[in-house]
């Protein structure tokens, strides 16, 4: 059976053989996540108008775009979110999500810009000592601000 299949794949070679590939694998989201810090160390949180009213702030956070580069990911997200700028730095985590999903996490560093908020998804933006975290962040992005402190 194995040999007839190798057959038939070498047969079908080209764009039949990229369908065959994207049918016959998972497809997944990429969620980037930005542990945005300024100079002070603060770290940038937001509440979320979507996320649960017990959890609501977390970090900047969203899903890649086709073809996106995820570092880039963050800077268009932490712009369109809050209107300010970030200069991504080092991958932090890299993790399966939920279901067909694959988390990433990057540091950045703020850059400047002038705190205007998307009032549809962002509710606050504040910036927080990462040993004075307000109640109500999500456990895995606390995670993330407590393992990504720079030394």
């Amino acid at each position: 059976m194995k040999r007839i299949v190798a057959r038939a794949w070498k047969l079908i070679r080209g764009p039949l053989q990229w369908r065959v590939l994207w049918f016959a694998h998972a497809k997944f989201m990429i969620g980037v996540t930005g542990v945005v810090r300024n100079e002070a160390g603060e770290v940038l949180l937001l509440k979320h108008r979507m996320w649960p009213a017990h959890r609501p702030w977390g970090l900047p956070t969203g899903y890649a775009i086709k073809g996106e580069e995820f570092p880039n990911t963050i800077v268009r997200e932490v712009r369109e979110e809050t209107g300010l700028e970030v200069v991504p730095g080092r991958l932090v985590q890299v993790t399966s999500g939920y279901k067909l999903r694959v988390e990433i996490a990057y540091e950045a560093l703020h850059a400047g810009g002038t705190l205007k908020l998307d009032g549809f998804e962002i509710l606050e933006a504040k910036w927080f000592s990462p040993d004075a975290l307000p109640e109500g962040v999500q456990e895995s992005h606390v995670q993330l601000i407590k393992s990504d402190i720079p030394t």
